[in-house]
C-alpha cells in the first residue's frame, strides 16, 4: 500500500505545480489521449527462492505465451516550455502449454509433461515531465526538442499453476518498483497544424538491470481539437537479480492512437 502511494502524492505534487503556473499567467493547453499497441514479444525469466536456483524460461515457448495487444491512456497538461502527462498501461499474457523440460519456479518444480498455466500481469503507470531547451517555431510547422524526467511504476505478478497429478503446484511471484528514468523528446511540425512528428526515448541503468522506452509517431489533425496518431514502440526491461527476480523481456510494434485536446 505505500508503494502505491508515493506514485500518486508525486502525480499531486505535479497537479499543484500546473495550478501554480496557471495563476502567474502561463497558457494553459491540456488533454487526454488513447492508444492501441500491438507489439511482438520476447521474453526469458527465471526466480529463485531460499537457494534454491530457478529455471530460465522463454515465455513463449516454454510456457505458449503468446503475443497481445492492449491500450494506453494518457492525460497530459502544457504551460509554455513545461510539459506533463499522467499514462496508465496494463499488460495482461497467459498460456497454457504441457512443458517438455522440468521448470523449477520459485523454489517448486514442474515436472516434464504436466501442462502449465501461466499469467503475466503489469500495471504500469508513467508520470513524466518535459521542458523545451529549444523551441523554433519559423522552422516548417514548427520544431521543438526538450529534456525529459519520468518515474515509471511498474505493479504486477507471474505466475504458474498445474493440477496435472505429481505436480500439483499454484506459485505467484509479486513485484512493485518505481523506475527513476531520463531521456529526450522531439517534436516536427510538417504541414501548417495538419501534419506532425514526434518522438522520445528515455532509459535508465542501474545495478546490472537496464530499462528503456522509446516511440515515434505521425499525426494527423483532420479536425480542431482531434490528432489521429500512427507509430512504433520499443520497450525493454532487464531486471537482473531484484528480489531473486531474474528477467529479459522486450515488447516491440505499431500502435494507433486518438488526441483530444485544447
Amino acid at each position: 500500500m505505500k508503494a502505491t502511494v508515493k506514485p500518486l502524492l508525486i502525480a499531486l505534487a505535479a497537479l499543484l505545480c500546473l495550478v501554480g503556473f496557471v495563476s502567474n499567467g502561463y497558457s494553459l493547453e491540456f488533454g487526454a489521449r488513447a492508444y492501441y499497441w500491438f507489439p511482438g514479444l520476447t521474453a526469458d525469466m527465471k526466480v529463485d527462492q531460499d537457494g534454491t536456483a530457478g529455471t530460465d524460461i522463454d515465455l513463449k515457448d516454454d510456457l505458449g505465451i503468446d503475443n497481445e495487444s492492449f491500450p494506453s491512456v494518457e492525460a497530459f497538461a502544457g504551460m509554455g516550455k513545461h510539459h506533463f502527462s499522467l499514462i496508465y498501461t496494463q499488460v495482461n499474457y497467459s498460456g497454457s502449454k504441457t512443458i517438455t523440460k522440468p521448470i523449477t519456479f520459485k523454489g517448486k518444480t514442474f515436472a516434464t509433461g504436466a501442462l502449465v498455466e501461466s499469467d503475466l500481469k503489469t500495471r504500469m503507470l508513467d508520470m513524466e515531465y518535459q521542458y523545451d531547451i529549444l523551441n523554433l517555431e519559423n522552422i516548417l510547422a514548427g520544431f521543438s526538442v526538450g529534456v525529459i524526467g519520468k518515474i515509471k511504476y511498474l505493479d504486477g505478478e507471474a505466475q504458474l499453476k498445474s493440477a496435472t497429478p505429481g505436480s500439483v503446484h499454484d506459485q505467484t511471484e509479486k513485484f512493485a518498483v518505481p523506475i527513476p528514468m531520463v531521456g529526450a523528446g522531439a517534436h516536427l511540425g510538417l504541414l501548417a497544424n495538419i501534419l506532425e512528428a514526434r518522438a522520445k526515448v528515455t532509459g535508465m541503468a542501474y545495478g546490472g538491470s537496464t530499462f528503456y522506452d522509446a516511440m515515434a509517431d505521425i499525426s494527423l489533425t483532420p479536425f480542431p481539437f482531434m490528432d489521429i496518431h500512427g507509430g512504433y514502440r520499443i520497450m525493454k526491461l532487464k531486471v537482473d537479480n531484484v528480489s531473486n527476480v531474474y528477467a529479459d523481456m522486450e515488447f516491440s510494434g505499431p500502435y494507433v492512437g486518438l488526441t483530444v485536446g485544447f
